[in-house]
């Protein structure tokens, strides 16, 4: 299997099949509360970025509709001073990186330009959003798969590993507050270029 196959394998994009329903905007919110729980039961803070992953389509259509993205993002950081930018990574997976210092502000954001997207008619092309938290110890990330309808916990440690028993931690913590995904077969790692970064890249 070569780098692209196992980053689609990765996504959850190697089989219509892992597509349980239809991509739905809506169902980021739960995060609003999960937030302060992060916090306040796990020592965990909002890590002031979040990130929409997408695949991009060669169309003119589709390019019109990632600026009408951007527009709605700029006119929300008129309002939330909210920053934003898209990158493509080394893979040529697209991201809609937001920062802010208000969790809610950036949950805002995603959850904006992920309705366009769908409102758009592009909502198979949604992967992940990714929401990151930092302790004194680590990094903790909630991703929401739009494939699969759920979120699940990514804790990347020294290499390329994972906490396994924290992000089982995590799960049960937040279990009842946001929609869990029950078949950790599609608990994809979703690792960073280089250690220190995001999954999305620095920043």
């Amino acid at each position: 299997m070569g780098i692209l196959d196992g980053l689609r394998s990765v996504l959850g994009i190697g089989a219509e099949a892992d597509a349980t329903r239809a991509a739905d905007a809506d169902a980021l919110f739960g995060m609003g509360t999960a937030y302060l729980t992060m916090d306040a039961d796990l020592g965990y803070r909002p890590a002031e970025s979040a990130a929409l992953c997408f695949s991009g389509v060669d169309s003119t259509d589709f390019t019109a509709v990632l600026d009408d993205v951007r527009a709605i993002l700029d006119a929300g950081a008129a309002t939330t001073g909210t920053e934003f930018d898209v990158q493509t990574d080394e893979h040529g997976w697209r991201w809609v990186v937001v920062h802010d210092e208000d969790p809610e502000d950036l949950l805002t954001s995603i959850h904006f330009a992920a309705d366009e997207f769908i409102t758009q008619g592009y909502g198979s092309r949604l992967l992940v959003a990714v929401f990151g938290f930092v302790s004194a110890e680590d990094r903790a990330y909630w991703v929401y798969s739009f494939r699969r309808g759920g979120y699940y916990p990514f804790l990347p440690i020294a290499g390329d590993e994972r906490d396994v028993r924290g992000e089982q931690k995590l799960a049960a913590v937040l279990d009842g507050e946001l929609d869990i995904e029950d078949d950790r077969d599609y608990w994809y790692p979703l690792w960073p270029p280089s250690p220190g970064e995001h999954p999305w890249g620095s920043g």
